[in-house]
């Protein structure tokens, strides 16, 4: 799979399937997504195209990954959940600070799982972690919350 940075509008993913057909997915900075199938005989002819709502992309998602496969893992959406990535600036107001100055699951409710820093994943950081511009949080919580999250590490 490929990815495609598309500005203003988000990212594409392209994906040729082994029976050489062509799929792409342009993931919208809304949330929403674009399915896109291609002719197999002319593969710049679009053979179907379906704009999907983030609900509905979730759906579809779970469609293509059944439960039965996997029957420990939770899905966030039939929770009410959801789990996101949130970046901080290197201009952040955090940077250098300690995670649990952000007081992020006294004021959000939100749980940061593990932090992606450059090629590392560290997860379940304590309150005594030190944070950095770059690095990437993967946070999950209401869909309230995380937003709140997001508007308190995009503090700069």
């Amino acid at each position: 799979m490929s990815s495609t940075p598309l500005p203003g509008i988000g990212v594409r993913y392209d994906l040729t399937t082994r029976e050489q057909r062509r799929l792409s997915v342009v993931a919208h900075r809304d949330g929403s997504r674009t399915l896109s199938a291609y002719q197999q005989d002319d593969p710049d002819a679009c053979a179907l195209s379906v704009r999907l709502t983030s609900g509905e992309a979730a759906t579809l998602i779970d469609a293509l990954m059944p439960a039965h496969h996997s029957p420990n893992l939770l899905s966030t959406t039939e929770l009410g959940l959801v789990a996101e990535r949130i970046e901080l600036s290197a201009t952040s107001h955090w940077n250098g600070r300690l995670l649990g100055d952000t007081r992020m699951r006294t004021e959000t409710g939100v749980s940061i799982v593990a932090v992606l820093r450059r090629a590392e994943a560290i997860p379940s950081p304590g309150p005594d972690f030190r944070l950095a511009g770059g690095d990437t949080l993967i946070v999950i919580g209401t869909r309230e919350g995380v937003e709140a999250a997001a508007a308190i590490l995009g503090r700069e």
